[in-house]
């Protein structure tokens, strides 16, 4: 049997329940030769112990750690096992369909891309809606001089049958995170994904190095994919939720962001900086007013909560920066050698 040339690589998003769905989703539908490394970033008891399961019967590699982690975080863990020339980075929230991975290395192969996107889509029903099919990621100078960034998603909203026909295999400037195929040379030549993106942007930040490398991001519509978003359902989940989206780490990849390429802190920015927290309103304080409210919304009471949440919120990134900092020096003191002076 040949070898494989690619593996996939999947890592926890904002949740841990859909793991289940996704994995099988994988194994049922991928025909294409694929090894796999599932990085395991503190998953509760039922869903580690199913992976474990899971990685017996299939025989795949698992590389649990005991804290919650960044997306880049967790990609670089993932990384730093594989061996092929290409690799795959998925999200546990990703069901995919006959043929994705084959469609994503042809491409590749055809046109020497180091970075291909599949036509993502959102939401159930499932491959219907589109989320993403290629995009825009650059930095531009206005007429003062500033520089400034450029972001567009197409299609977005989009319903599959209405424009599937329409789409092309081209090169595109974008692609995302919830599942896209990369070189693996080109990772080593960028020395991994950056970790000081923490929670955002970092597909943006990824695609523009590889391009400043002179390699090329392409969109190919024969792979379908989509990522299923909702509540989280378990103490496990919500933990976790609210870290991967907290305002520390939002406002921090932002600032890194703009630092890193020099852009002005224009309204690209000042939006977003406004709109710290709408992920974990929208999806955990807005479903529970509206519980209280008998079906109407206050939005006395909205500001009410999201006081105590941004609080809430609060403690656990500093929780999570103390453990994070514990189990450096435990690292440290196991290899003898000591943490770096702050």
């Amino acid at each position: 049997m040949t070898d494989p040339i690619v593996t996939i690589v999947v890592v926890p998003r904002e949740r841990f329940s859909p793991a289940k769905a996704s994995l099988e989703s994988i194994y049922a539908n991928t025909n294409f030769p694929f090894k796999l490394v599932y990085v395991d970033g503190n998953s509760p008891k039922k869903v580690s112990q199913y992976l474990q399961d899971k990685a017996q019967e299939k025989n795949f590699l698992i590389v649990r750690k005991d804290q919650y982690l960044y997306p880049n975080q967790a990609r670089n863990v993932g990384l730093a096992h594989v061996d092929t020339p290409y690799l795959v980075f998925i999200d546990n929230d990703v069901l995919v369909t006959p043929g994705w991975l084959e469609a994503l290395v042809n491409c590749a192969e055809k046109t020497g891309a180091a970075v291909v996107g599949p036509l993502m889509c959102q939401h159930e029903p499932l491959h219907t809606e589109i989320h993403f099919a290629g995009g825009e990621s650059h930095v531009w100078v206005d007429k003062t001089g500033r520089r400034r960034l450029r972001e567009k998603m197409y299609s977005q909203g989009k319903k599959v049958a209405d424009v599937q026909s329409a789409l092309t295999q081209s090169e595109t400037e974008l692609a995302e995170f919830h599942c896209v195929l990369v070189r693996r040379d080109v990772l080593e030549k960028l020395n991994g994904l950056d970790e000081k993106m923490l929670n955002t942007k970092e597909h943006l930040d990824f695609c523009m190095s590889v391009r400043a490398l002179g390699e090329k991001v392409y969109f190919e519509p024969a792979s379908l994919v989509t990522y299923v978003p909702g509540p989280p359902i378990s103490w496990g989940d919500l933990h976790y939720y609210m870290l991967r989206w907290s305002d520390a780490w939002t406002l921090a990849s932002l600032h890194h962001l703009r630092d890193k390429w020099e852009l002005s802190e224009d309204a690209y920015f000042t939006t977003k900086y406004k709109r710290l927290g709408w992920r974990r309103k929208m999806t955990i304080v807005a479903p529970i007013i509206f519980r209280l409210t008998f079906g109407l919304y206050s939005p006395k009471l909205e500001r009410l909560m999201m006081w105590f949440e941004h609080r809430i919120n609060r403690y656990l990134t500093h929780r999570h920066q103390l453990a994070q900092a514990r189990s450096y020096e435990t690292a440290q003191s196991s290899s003898g050698s000591m943490p770096p002076a702050v």
